[in-house]
């Protein structure tokens, strides 16, 4: 049996008065790919950040890693980035390898110089996600698909078991969008990261990732499967009226890097 990463119980969230999560359970096993979907203001931002604790929730429980929201400690074991995370300004200094590097500071080590270790888990993060031949150009230079790759390459030099990326690729074109997805199903496979991302691309949700969970208000996940019917899963979130056609060929091209 998998570990169990996240649990959620009767879980239920208010943002200015109104219930935007409602008696929410479900649970994430170590190793899952799942996108977050659903309808504008469904409830997909607020359902991460209050598994991130940023949120307080109204009732119910949180577990990460077995252990109560309300008193985990074990940030390091998780990343995050943000959906404004690649939105500043163009003149912004710091290269690429330096902003990497800043993931590697936390609680225990701040004020230290990085050693060899961090540098090495700096390159490594660099690699992994196609980023050494522009390590020392200014991050403000890079094209949108190439901030975004910095960012994960921060979120992942620290080695999280669990990462939250919120609409990574808005305002992205399409190829430079599947070169990320990519690289999230290679890190993924090859090392058993925990990925949850909300995303309104339905058509990579089912061709890469195994489960998806679906909020608007209500939350729903399910597992991907070549039998299971996008719409059965889709339509209580979105509307009877809604119709999903899956073209399975979308998530077959390979790209290079940018």
């Amino acid at each position: 049996m998998k570990e169990k990463i996240i649990e959620v119980r009767d879980l239920n969230v208010n943002r200015s008065g109104t219930v935007v999560i409602k008696d929410a359970n479900f649970s994430v096993e170590k190793g899952d790919f799942i996108g977050v979907v659903g309808p504008n203001g469904g409830g997909k931002t607020t359902l991460l950040l209050s598994l991130l604790g940023t949120i307080p929730k109204a009732s119910g429980t949180i577990k990460l890693f077995g252990q109560n929201i309300d008193s985990f400690n074990e940030w390091e074991r998780v990343a995050y980035v943000s959906q404004n995370a690649i939105n500043f300004d163009e003149h912004f200094p710091m290269s690429v390898r330096e902003l990497v590097a800043l993931g590697r500071a936390n609680r225990s080590n701040l004020g230290r110089r990085l050693n060899k270790e961090d540098w090495e888990a700096v390159d490594e993060s660099m690699e992994f996600m196609g980023l050494t031949a522009i390590a020392n150009k200014r991050v403000g230079n890079l094209s949108g698909g190439q901030k975004q790759r910095v960012f994960v390459a921060k979120a992942l030099v620290r080695n999280p078991e669990v990462i939250f990326l919120d609409e990574p690729t808005a305002g992205v074109d399409a190829s430079t969008q599947e070169r990320f997805y990519q690289k999230l199903s290679d890190l993924n496979a090859r090392k058993g990261t925990t990925i949850l991302i909300v995303s309104h691309d339905l058509a990579v949700v089912f061709c890469r990732m195994s489960k998806v969970i679906c909020v608007s208000r209500d939350v729903n996940i399910s597992s991907i499967t070549g039998e299971v019917d996008p719409n059965d899963i889709l339509r209580p979130a979105y509307g009877e009226h809604f119709h999903f056609v899956f073209h399975k060929h979308e998530c077959q091209g390979v790209f290079d890097d940018d």
